[in-house]
Parts: C-alpha cells; sequence; structure tokens
C-alpha cells in the first residue's frame, strides 16, 4: 500500500473550512424548525454555535498564521486564495451569530423566570419592605408581558445617554421624552422621539413619565431602577431615593458589563466591579442589583454573544493602565511550552573540533546586541503592584518566532519612574537576568529576518490578587535592508507600538499622540515624549567571533553564561563523535551533565550558581591549566557535579516561579548555603552524604542523555 502524500498546510485547513461550513450549515436547516422545538433543543442549537464559533476562530488563527513558505510545494495565487478562505470563515462566523442571538432572543423571558426564581429562594431573610418592593416590582413585569401583546402608546422619559449600537436603533440623550409604540419581551422597545424618527430602545434606560397637575414632569414611584436605600440604625426606618453618583456609575457598569454572564468570569468580576465602585457600607443593595443584573441580561442578550472578558479591560477601564497595553503574546508562548521557544536547541552539532572556520559561512546573522535603556515608558496605576520590568527578544520574520525567547530585567528608580536600564557586561555576583549583553546567531534565510522586542512587566491586583504579564510596548527591528544586506552596527533609538505584534497603528499611550503638527518645536517635544528602546549593536572581533563559532546556528542567550554553553557544547561533541563505539549507534548515553543542563536554561539562579562556582575554580588555575582545554573540560564536569547537579535536584529549593519576590529570595538562601558550605569543605560530598540534606528520589533521567529524544525534539 502506498503511503498517504502529505497534504499542504493551505489546503488541509481548506478542508477543515469546508467540514465547518457542512456543519454550519446543517444547524441552520435544524434552526429553521425553530418555532416548534422545545427549550432544551433550542439551547443545544445555542451551544453548538458556540462550539462552533470556537473551532471557526481556531481554524482563522491558524490560517492567519500560515505563510507560502510553509507549503510543500509552490501554489499559484497564494495570497488570493488564503483571502478566499479568510472571507469564508468570516461568513460562518455572521451566521453563528445571527442564529445565536434569534436562539438567545427566544430563551430571554425563560431565562429571566428562572433567574427571577433563583434570586427569590436566596432572599428568604428580607425584611417586609424588601418583599412588598418584589411584588410591585413582580406586578410591574407582568403587566409588561401582558402590554407588549398589543401596540400601546406611553410616554417615557430617559434617564441616560444611548447611542445607537447597530441599525435599527434609535439615539437618544437624558431627560428627552420617547413615545413608546410597542413593547417587546427582550427588553428592546419600539419607541419614536420629538423629531418622529423611530427605533429600537433599551428598556433599562427609561422610566415612565407624568406631568403633575402644576405642569412640573416627574417619574412614577415604584420602579425597578429607583434604589430604597434603608436606614437600619434608626427606628421608623426611612425610605429615602439614592441619587447619589456612585450608585449610578454601578447602574451604568452592570448595563453595560451585562453581556458576560456569557463567559466563564462573570461572577469574579461582577464582585470586582462592584467592590471598587465603593456604592456604600451598611445598606442591602444586593436585590436591587440583582434586578439590575437580569435587565442586563435582557438589554444585552442579543448582542455581542462570543464577547469575552479578561483582566486587561478591566484594568484599562478603571484608568490603571494605558489602552495600549495588551497582555504579553511572547509570555503566552513560553507558558504554552514550545521546546524550541522556552529551551533552546543545544543539541545542533555544526562544528568539527579544531576547525572553526567552515560553519561560519552557514551562519547568516552572528553579532552581539547591547540593551542600553528604556524611556518614557507608562507608569501603571496605584491599583496594581508590579514585580518585574523586562525585555522579551527573538528572531522573527514579522509572523513568527524563529529562535528561543530570552529575557532581560530592568532596573528601575523611583526618582525616574518612565526610565528602566540594564547592565551591561554583567560580573561578579549580579544575576545574568540583567545581563543588557546578548549574543545572537541564525542561519534564517527569510529576507524578513529581524529582531522582536516586547518590553513587559509582571504584575498583582491589590484587591484580587491576581497575577498576569501585560506588554508595554513592541517595536520590530529589521536586519537587513532591501538588497539582503546586513545593518550597519551603531546604536539605534526605537519607538515603541501598542497593542500586540499583530496589531498595526495602535499607540502605547494616545495621549501623547504621534500625529504631526505644524509647528517643528512642538514635533520635536511630542516624539521626546514617545515611549522608546535604545539599543546598540556591535560588530564581532576575533575573540567574539571564534565563540560564538562555537553555538548552535540558532540561538539568542546572555554573553555572561556563554562560555558555560561552550563548556556543554564540547562535551557534547566528545560524547558523540569521539567516545562512542559507533557512530551508528543510538543507545541511551549515561551523562548526568549532558542529561541536566538544559535545566539550568529555565532556572537562572542556579545558572549564577554554577558560573559563580566556576569563576572561583578559574581563579585558583595557574596559566598553563588554562590553555589545556581537556584539563578545563575535566575540572569543569567536576564543578558541575558539586554544584548544580546537587542543587536541581534538592527538596530544599523551591519550584523556580518567575517574578515572585518571596520565592526568589527563598531559593537564593538555598543556593547561598550550599554554595558556602561547599566552599568550606572543598567540594559537596559531605553535604550530599548529611542527614540534614534530603534530595528527591533517584530518577534515571538524571542520568540519561536521549541521544534520538533531542533530535525528535529539534526536528519538530
Amino acid at each position: 500500500m502506498l503511503p498517504r502524500r502529505p497534504r499542504h498546510p493551505l489546503q488541509a485547513l481548506k478542508r477543515r473550512s469546508q467540514e465547518l461550513k457542512q456543519q454550519v450549515d446543517s444547524l441552520l436547516s435544524e434552526s429553521q424548525l425553530k418555532g416548534t422545538l422545545e427549550p432544551n433543543k433550542r439551547r443545544d442549537i445555542y451551544q453548538r454555535c458556540i462550539q462552533l464559533k470556537q473551532a471557526i476562530d481556531e481554524n482563522k488563527n491558524a490560517l492567519q498564521k500560515l505563510n507560502k513558505a510553509d507549503e510543500l510545494a509552490p501554489i499559484g495565487n497564494y495570497n488570493e486564495r488564503k483571502k478566499e478562505e479568510h472571507n469564508l470563515l468570516e461568513k460562518l462566523t455572521h451566521q453563528l451569530q445571527e442564529l445565536a442571538v434569534t436562539i438567545s432572543r427566544e430563551d430571554t423571558t425563560e431565562v429571566g423566570a428562572l433567574s427571577e426564581k433563583e434570586e427569590y429562594d436566596d432572599s428568604v431573610e428580607e425584611d417586609e419592605e424588601e418583599s412588598e418592593s418584589e411584588e410591585s416590582e413582580e406586578k410591574e413585569e407582568k403587566q409588561e408581558n401582558e402590554s407588549h401583546k398589543q401596540p400601546t402608546s406611553k410616554e417615557y422619559i430617559s434617564i441616560g445617554d444611548f447611542t445607537a449600537q447597530q441599525a435599527g436603533d434609535l439615539t437618544f440623550k437624558k431627560g428627552e421624552i420617547l413615545l413608546i409604540i410597542e413593547k417587546n419581551p427582550d427588553g428592546w422597545w419600539i419607541a419614536k422621539d420629538a423629531k418622529g424618527n423611530e427605533g429600537l430602545v433599551p428598556r433599562t434606560y427609561l422610566e415612565p413619565y407624568k406631568k403633575e397637575e402644576g405642569g412640573q414632569e416627574s417619574s412614577e414611584e415604584g420602579t425597578e431602577e429607583d434604589v430604597e436605600v434603608v436606614d437600619e440604625t434608626a427606628d421608623g426606618a426611612e425610605v429615602k431615593q439614592r441619587t447619589d453618583s456612585h450608585w449610578s456609575a454601578v447602574q451604568k457598569a452592570i448595563s453595560e458589563v451585562g453581556i458576560f454572564f456569557l463567559t466563564n468570569y462573570v461572577l469574579f468580576y461582577y464582585l470586582i466591579v462592584l467592590t471598587e465602585f465603593r456604592c456604600g457600607t451598611g445598606q442591602r443593595l444586593w436585590k436591587k442589583i440583582a434586578v439590575l443584573l437580569k435587565q442586563a441580561w435582557n438589554v444585552h442578550s442579543r448582542r455581542h454573544i462570543f464577547l469575552q472578558i479578561n483582566t486587561v479591560d478591566v484594568l484599562t477601564a478603571m484608568g490603571a493602565i494605558p489602552s495600549g497595553f495588551r497582555p504579553s503574546t511572547l509570555c503566552q508562548l513560553l507558558e504554552e511550552g514550545n521546546t524550541c521557544i522556552s529551551a533552546p536547541a543545544l543539541f545542533q552539532l555544526s562544528f568539527v573540533e579544531g576547525n572553526v572556520e567552515s560553519p561560519i559561512s552557514l551562519i547568516r546573522v552572528s553579532l552581539i546586541l547591547t540593551l542600553w535603556s528604556c524611556k518614557m515608558i507608562p507608569f501603571p496605576g496605584t491599583s496594581i503592584q508590579v514585580l518585574s520590568r523586562h525585555v522579551r527578544l527573538c528572531l522573527s520574520d514579522g509572523n513568527k518566532v524563529l529562535s528561543n525567547i530570552h529575557t532581560v530585567r530592568a532596573t528601575w528608580q523611583s526618582k525616574k519612574p518612565k526610565t528602566w536600564t540594564f547592565s551591561p557586561q554583567v560580573t561578579g555576583i549580579l544575576p545574568c537576568l540583567l545581563d543588557g549583553d546578548c549574543f545572537i546567531r541564525s542561519n534564517s534565510s527569510s529576507p524578513d529576518l529581524g529582531i522582536l522586542f516586547e518590553l513587559g512587566i509582571s504584575y498583582i491586583r491589590n484587591s484580587t490578587g491576581e497575577r498576569g504579564e501585560l506588554s508595554c510596548g513592541w517595536v520590530f527591528l529589521k536586519l537587513f535592508d532591501s538588497n539582503g544586506v546586513l545593518i550597519p552596527a551603531k546604536t539605534y533609538e526605537l519607538f515603541l507600538n501598542g497593542g500586540t505584534p499583530y496589531e498595526k497603528g495602535v499607540e502605547v499611550d494616545p495621549s501623547v499622540s504621534r500625529r504631526a503638527h505644524s509647528s517643528v518645536f512642538h514635533q520635536i517635544m511630542t516624539m521626546r515624549k514617545q515611549p522608546q528602546l535604545l539599543v546598540k549593536l556591535r560588530s564581532l572581533n576575533r575573540s567574539s567571533r571564534d565563540l560564538l563559532s562555537l553555538l548552535p546556528e540558532t540561538l539568542l542567550g546572555s554573553m555572561c553564561t556563554i562560555h558555560l554553553l561552550i563548556f556543554y557544547r564540547q562535551i557534547l561533541g566528545d560524547v558523540l563523535l569521539k567516545d562512542r563505539i559507533s557512530l551508528q549507534s543510538a543507545e541511551l548515553i549515561s551523562h548526568p551533565v549532558l542529561a541536566t543542563f538544559p535545566m539550568l536554561l529555565e532556572q537562572p539562579d542556579v545558572m549564577d550558581a554554577l558560573r559563580s562556582s566556576w569563576s572561583e575554580k578559574e581563579s585558583t588555575l595557574k596559566r598553563s591549566e588554562k590553555r589545556d582545554k581537556e584539563f578545563l573540560k575535566a575540572t569543569f564536569l567536576l564543578v558541575y557535579h558539586d554544584c548544580a547537579l546537587p542543587l536541581l535536584h534538592s527538596t530544599l529549593l523551591p519550584p523556580f516561579r518567575w517574578a515572585e519576590e518571596e520565592t526568589e529570595a527563598a531559593r537564593w538562601k538555598v543556593i547561598a548555603d550550599f554554595l558556602k558550605h561547599n566552599q568550606e569543605n572543598g567540594c559537596a560530598l559531605q553535604a550530599l552524604l548529611s542527614p540534614d540534606k534530603v534530595h528527591e528520589p533517584f530518577d534515571l533521567s538524571e542520568q540519561t542523555y536521549d541521544f534520538l529524544g533531542e533530535i525528535r525534539k529539534n526536528v519538530a
């Protein structure tokens, strides 16, 4: 039987789109009988709408990331075919949205009745006044449900401004008198304004209107929008209508975010919103809040079915961060666990011992980059606490990541809150995370090859304790000009963009616009206020060129750890090329250093411990010993066994967590005590045999280097 021919990526996505189209068509056919369907069947159709929408979004994202270079063979009119598939997916999305809106409108009355019953069961301890209020509200709802059966005409007054959100809506201002023509059960009524314009208006923005004998205007009492605040400390509780701005803000916020009932984060964020508006203490407002939430559900049930909330939206709405901030794109890629991104491929062997000239011609980019500083970075609000300021960088062609993601942490002073700085040439006990000198190597042939920089902050919310990472801006430095020539080695002043690397034309802080002005002086002052990153590309001298030639073909890293990576690569070359009986052998190799060294790339503090131990050991070596490569490799193996290997498997060392100050301090204390103990005793043997030191149970992976596994990992 012949093997199945591999399918082109675009062809596979096209086939998946056709499958989704068939499912959508089938769902639309079933919905044609929606008038005779039971509620359970309608809810099933609604859930299938959501599931299909998620599948379409996944296909759309995969299509967006697809590149012509990914195809196994040339395809004519590639961009046009890709655009056709995108239009088809957009059409399917629109059909699902319309179907979901129709189904949700039919279920609105049932959902409202169910939520009302649950609210009543949860409020059995309400006092008599609230019970009477609930009865009046139920009575009014009953009257509304009866009134929608036939056209009615009644005047209502608007209690807020409303702007039309789609075709058929009616725009009105606060205090405007509207004539209600028909009341629909979904909360959207047909109204006519004083100019004779007709359209749909939300019920929650209106209250009944009448004129008193003296000609004065007033609204009827007892509506759901009137909030009763009871003073429980006084005898003879007095009921007053609350009109303060805080409660108005709560009303508006609940009406605007009612749609978030459709997400998994609903209860959590509603509690946040209600808490942070601080509408008052000691008052029984939950009954009225529940009513407003139900109204918000009715208002928004037919809109934005697939909208989802995230913390960034809340922080932006609160004014805690600029509108150009986004969730960190590169951090999300790291969390996805992609091997080539989180742990770079150190396995590649492209050099032969004693010959470092041949691989140089294979490397298209080999340079050193220095991060100088970041200027005019917006300072977040007091509602969040910044745990780390850093820059993540990687190689990219403008569409996808082509290397590992390297992170450099910035330092910051309260005197200059908008300026970040980096430490060039980290030495001594300074962490390698602070090293602003980075080496960059790549053999990519892409003409659009460049460096993607993303400035980020790790934060914790003071009110909720929620942690996250935000992008404070990004910039892409293209390494080759239009003629394919590498850009010159000099200092570059790069202005940051807001949003994500997939968004264009977004500013980090719109309050400082980049729009051109007639005044040259004004233009200069405006550009000085723009967020920017200062970097310097450095040309290689003979010494640095020889060092970089011993590294893998594609890799980003810190210059202060380059000598440790070279030791690992030299030992790897000896084991694979010299020490094996046969080069065709694929057996497991017993070698702790090869098996565990890649773990150090994900635990920079252990890498710092190894760097410090090797520096101390190297200072004791004679000049002749430093020139002996074999002696240096053997000495490095001893230092590694005395330092890094015990730390990696010590139960006293807490798991590494990014930007957690307490965890980082606890880990460094364990590491410092261990290094001090080794220095006093000359080696780690006493610490390993001490009953006070506990280590993880031995696992064969600590000793085993899987040659074939590394090949599969790098190919994938």
